[in-house]
């Protein structure tokens, strides 16, 4: 009986199948050009620069509007913005030379991303509890009402911008730091309403009641940087 031309196509393919597994690799779709790549890399640079260099002036005016309102609030703002800027610096280490390419950069950066975030939810909670148990009445502080209004302004771009280029980048490390800029526009937020309603309606617990709330969103948001949400390929 002869074989069948098809039946024998098909064992041939099985045979060079098997043989060949040992060196079969998964075929990773690049997202981006290299030129590409290198433009958008020089671009979460640039907006982790951007963010660095407005948390230091937030954190300094901060804790100076703080000591002199004896506010806690104001000065656990003034730390989250140390905190934010060095999740920038770790965007940087992340995206300087070999790095760039490098998806052990990726999980470490991601990793202390997510650490950071930790270090916010901690802080923010306990300085919150403390505040709350020994009924502090902070002075009102229009210099942190404008201050809060001025950061609700700028980080929510700026984290919409990261979150871009860290999609294009394939980069949980690029979008978790967004989230943290995101997160920085809710702690201006609660920090906005909680001081306004101390200045206009003397209801001092407003804003330690609002800042609980936000360090629940930042252990959660810590939580996902820490595992990375989406960079499964080959970065």
């Amino acid at each position: 009986m002869g074989l069948n031309p098809e039946s024998e196509y098909h064992s041939m393919r099985r045979v060079e199948a098997m043989e060949g597994k040992a060196l079969e690799l998964p075929v990773v779709e690049a997202k981006t050009s290299p030129n590409q790549r290198g433009s958008l890399v020089r671009r979460a640079r640039c907006l982790a620069w951007l963010g660095i260099g407005w948390h230091a002036v937030e954190a300094a005016v901060a804790v100076a509007a703080g000591l002199a309102a004896s506010s806690i609030a104001l000065i656990g703002f003034g730390a989250d913005s140390v905190v934010e800027s060095f999740a920038g610096l770790i965007l940087i280490w992340r995206f300087a030379g070999d790095r760039a390419e490098s998806q052990r950069a990726e999980q470490r950066a991601q990793r202390l991303i997510g650490a950071a975030f930790f270090v916010i939810a901690a802080y923010v909670g306990v300085e919150a509890t403390r505040t709350l148990i020994a009924a502090n009445h902070p002075e009102a502080s229009w210099v942190g009402i404008g201050l809060a209004a001025v950061t609700l302004a700028i980080m929510p771009p700026l984290a919409a911008a990261k979150a871009r280029v860290g999609e294009q980048l394939g980069s949980s490390a690029t979008k978790s730091e967004g989230r943290q800029n995101l997160l920085c526009a809710y702690l201006s937020a609660g920090l906005l309403v909680g001081l306004s309603a101390n200045a206009l309606l003397s209801w001092w617990w407003a804003d330690p009641a609002i800042a609980l709330l936000i360090a629940g969103v930042a252990v959660n948001e810590g939580r996902q940087a820490w595992r990375g949400e989406a960079c499964c390929e080959v970065c």
